[in-house]
């Protein structure tokens, strides 16, 4: 095997040591990840007529309408005895359809059309297949390449439905260009609602659409879209997984939900979950051939302990089928932009990052303990979706901080083109929790935002769904508790704790911004300080839906201060977007003054200024800058309308003295008031980005 390996090119790995010469010494287990890859991109050519018909066997398998309407029927299920299909097509027969064995564990069924000529089964109405067991079990299952699962209110079981519109949505609108300045919008769409019920995709596409692209995101995550029977797990126990979520409304909404995104210049990413499955028997993958093992390890190593789960076998070919043909379903059939993988750590060690504490060592990150079938599929994943769709954006959520995770597939890395910056968020959980604003520590806040490997481009967050899970809560509920039931209105006086909350609030997601990554994501509601936390309805709290809502009334009332730190927000990112700083290079960072509580950076020519102190405003401040010339306030925390006391007049014009300072070849002095935020441009220079 080690002369194999020494026989194998990756043909851009030099680019990738340029980046990281300590990689040099692990330069064996690339080259053998891209043998395997390499191999397997090979197999695939020869076997199954192309990559592009194997990962389209979503064509094949499940049921296809054929042009003479008959209906043609595939299963995998290697381990059955026999198959037979019921349904309400047939009176529920239980063997009057049987299905034909063929080679690899393949079934086959075709059913002629009716005497009318229209297809056997109608659109719309319920299927099952019956699976009979080497130990004579007779079990019902839903088809894994099941479009449509719907589940009756006072059932516990999802059904298969026979999805076939007589007329099915048709997307009008091309996907927009891939933009280079990433700022997402995290959401799901059955809490988009300040009602206290589950909502559909219609009320995103009418209601929530129009607010996103006003708040100047141009992107989407959509969260929980993949269908999954227990409403609870936010939508990471998946068990239908080509069935886009029905408890929202019908697939024909949804596309049309991406369709009016697209229109708006927004992209959508779908968060798809391939790290694992619901352990569902009836109304998901496991057991599907009534063996422990099909789609999966067989236990021990094919269920994840902490998460109640099945795991993929990565390494069997027919689950490579499934995986990459839902990665292309998800694209083709529903035009999404591209994906956030979840899980990404749990793929990548057989330890699944269970009891682990990533240090940074790069041997953590090789050797036995890598799960290298997970992370070949996920190589292959990649170079799949950027050979097909060449703009295609994937993110990986990976807390390990595997190297070249961000790096080319053709340099031996995974082929993402982001990974989520993890370490931000629980950073700034930890201050608010722990530190008074006097304690905080600069250096180590600026390190956290900062610290990133060079070349692999991060998606920074202040918070995302995770922290606003219950047994936590948003940001802004940290920051002001209680307080946001009785002091949030105009009406009445600006207390302490509010007047703080808000301050740090806007400082916190704009540092975040500036210098956390090359990409900016907000989960849904966040971005106008959210109250309280999210929590499903569940057995644990009678089933209420309480805070499974987002509650975008409290912006619109205008005597609430909510809506000064949605119009940030909006501002915030539309700064960005004028002038490209997620774009650009990482910061340089001139201060980081531990007593002042000042940090002071440079990023796209765009100079940017804090003041975390709580009391001390600083006159003539010298702050250090690359660029020449006259520079005017483009966005400041302290304005009125977000809430702030209006200390900086706007019309100053700051003017640069040839005086090296802190690193940067010039300098001036500010004015910087206490929690106060700016952000300064060169007005004599043309930013175009």
């Amino acid at each position: 095997m080690a002369d194999r390996e020494d026989n194998v090119t990756i043909p851009e790995f030099s680019c990738l040591l340029q980046m990281d010469p300590y990689l040099k010494k692990y330069e064996k287990d690339f080259k053998r990840r891209y043998e395997l890859l390499q191999k397997q991109l090979f197999q695939l050519e020869e076997a199954e007529g192309g990559i592009d018909l194997f990962t389209r066997s979503y064509r094949i398998f499940g049921v296809q309408r054929r042009p003479d309407n008959s209906l043609f029927f595939k299963e995998w299920a290697p381990a059955a005895e026999a198959l037979f299909l019921t349904g309400d097509f047939n009176g529920w027969d239980k063997f009057s359809h049987p299905y034909s064995k063929t080679e690899f564990g393949k079934w086959e069924l075709i059913l002629p059309p009716k005497y009318d000529k229209s297809p056997a089964v109608d659109h719309n109405t319920k299927l099952k297949v019956v699976v009979h067991t080497k130990e004579g079990q007779r079990l019902y299952r839903i088809s894994p390449w099941a479009k449509y699962v719907t589940r009756e209110e006072k059932s516990v079981i999802y059904d298969w439905i026979h999805w076939d519109p007589p007329q099915p949505y048709i997307q009008i609108h091309p996907r927009p260009k891939k933009p280079t300045s990433l700022r997402i919008y995290e959401a799901h769409v059955g809490i988009a609602s300040p009602e206290g019920k589950i909502a559909s995709y219609t009320n995103f596409t009418i209601n929530v659409l129009p607010r996103i692209k006003d708040l100047g995101y141009n992107c989407i995550q959509l969260m929980a879209i993949m269908e999954h029977a227990y409403y609870a797990s936010f939508g990471y126990q998946i068990t239908s997984f080509f069935a886009a979520s029905s408890r929202y409304g019908t697939p024909d909404e949804l596309k049309q939900m991406i369709d009016v995104a697209h229109s708006m210049g927004i992209l959508v990413l779908l968060d798809v979950v391939h790290s694992h499955a619901s352990k569902n028997t009836e109304d998901g993958l496991n057991r599907f051939d009534g063996s422990d093992s099909c789609f999966f390890h067989s236990p021990p190593r094919g269920e994840h302990s902490q998460w109640g789960s099945r795991l993929f076998n990565y390494s069997s070919w027919e689950v490579l089928r499934f995986l990459l043909s839902n990665l292309r379903w998800w694209m083709e059939e529903y035009c999404f932009d591209g994906f956030r993988f979840d899980g990404i750590t749990s793929m990548l060690y057989h330890h699944h990052g269970i009891g682990t504490v990533f240090t940074g060592d790069y041997s953590e990150y090789f050797g036995l303990q890598v799960d290298e079938d997970s992370v070949v599929y996920l190589m292959l994943a990649n170079h799949i979706l950027h050979t097909f769709y060449p703009d295609c954006i994937t993110v990986a959520e990976d807390v390990s901080g595997m190297p070249a995770v961000c790096r080319g597939v053709q340099e031996g890395g995974l082929g993402f083109d982001y990974r989520l910056a993890m370490a931000i968020p629980d950073k700034w959980i930890q201050i608010l929790k722990e530190l008074k604003d006097e304690d905080w520590d600069i250096g180590n806040i600026v390190y956290t935002l900062t610290n990133r490997r060079y070349g692999e481009k991060c998606i920074a967050y202040a918070e995302s769904h995770d922290q606003a899970l219950v047994g936590d809560k948003t940001l802004a509920f940290w920051l002001m508790d209680k307080e946001m039931y009785t002091n949030m209105s105009f009406l009445s006086p600006m207390t302490p704790i509010i007047d703080r909350g808000l301050q740090l609030h806007k400082m916190i997601r704009l540092l975040t911004h500036g210098l956390g990554g090359e990409g900016y994501l907000n989960f849904m509601g966040n971005e106008f300080g959210h109250p309280e936390w999210l929590d499903f309805p569940r057995e644990g709290n009678n089933h209420s839906y309480h805070y499974a809502r987002r509650q975008f009334n409290l912006v619109d009332m205008d005597h609430l201060r909510y809506c000064q730190l949605y119009a940030f927000d909006r501002d915030m990112n539309r700064t960005e977007d004028k002038y490209g700083w997620l774009a650009a290079p990482p910061a340089f960072v001139s201060a980081k003054h531990e007593e002042d509580k000042v940090i002071v950076f440079d990023r796209a020519n765009v100079l940017f200024i804090f003041n975390f102190h709580h009391i001390k405003s600083f006159q003539d401040y010298r702050v250090a800058v690359e660029l020449p010339g006259k520079y005017k306030i483009k966005l400041d925390s302290d304005e009125f309308q977000y809430g702030g006391h209006g200390r900086l007049d706007h019309n100053t014009e700051f003017f640069t003295e040839a005086q090296p300072f802190n690193g940067r070849s010039n300098s001036m002095r500010v004015y910087i008031p206490c929690r106060t935020a700016i952000v300064l441009a060169n007005e004599e220079i043309d930013y175009c980005y």
